[in-house]
């Protein structure tokens, strides 16, 4: 496996979003009010997971009001499930917003999301109160981690 950071223009990224997309509208249907935040262009710390020169994940940062990065677009294709590629790709966003001078990552997700929940328990984020502009959306979870 071959980690890499790019940005959103990459075409195997907006690739993988697209499959996230569909793969969250399956799980909440198509217009779950989290869809409103699925948008990528703003999204400049984009990082890939590439297995036998194919990108097979995905995931972003992006900055918040919270002196914290916020991880987006996190994904791994089915065929590529359960070989540690998200934990992989969530070490490297946690390393790049340590790099960039934050020690705190903040996520959002959809209740129907358990191997999501799963890997970011495992790499002990926290569950917290309903952040911003997610506040008044019932069926999501946020989660926070305090990096070292």
């Amino acid at each position: 496996m071959k980690i890499i950071r790019t940005d959103y223009l990459n075409p195997a990224f907006q690739e993988l979003v697209k499959q996230l997309n569909t793969d969250l509208a399956n799980r909440d249907g198509k217009d779950h009010p989290l869809s409103q935040f699925n948008e990528i262009t703003h999204l400049k710390h984009v990082v890939l997971a590439y297995h036998e020169g194919k990108a097979v994940g995905c995931g972003a940062i992006a900055k918040t009001d919270f002196s914290a990065m916020e991880i987006k677009r996190m994904y791994v294709i089915p065929t590529h499930r359960g070989q540690q590629l998200g934990e992989n790709i969530l070490i490297e966003l946690e390393n790049w917003t340590k790099e960039l001078g934050l020690s705190k990552c903040i996520l959002f997700m959809g209740v129907h999301q358990p191997e999501a929940m799963k890997l970011y328990l495992k790499n002990n984020f926290s569950v917290i109160e309903n952040y911003g502009k997610l506040k008044d959306i019932p069926d999501s979870i946020c989660l926070a981690k305090t990096l070292l």
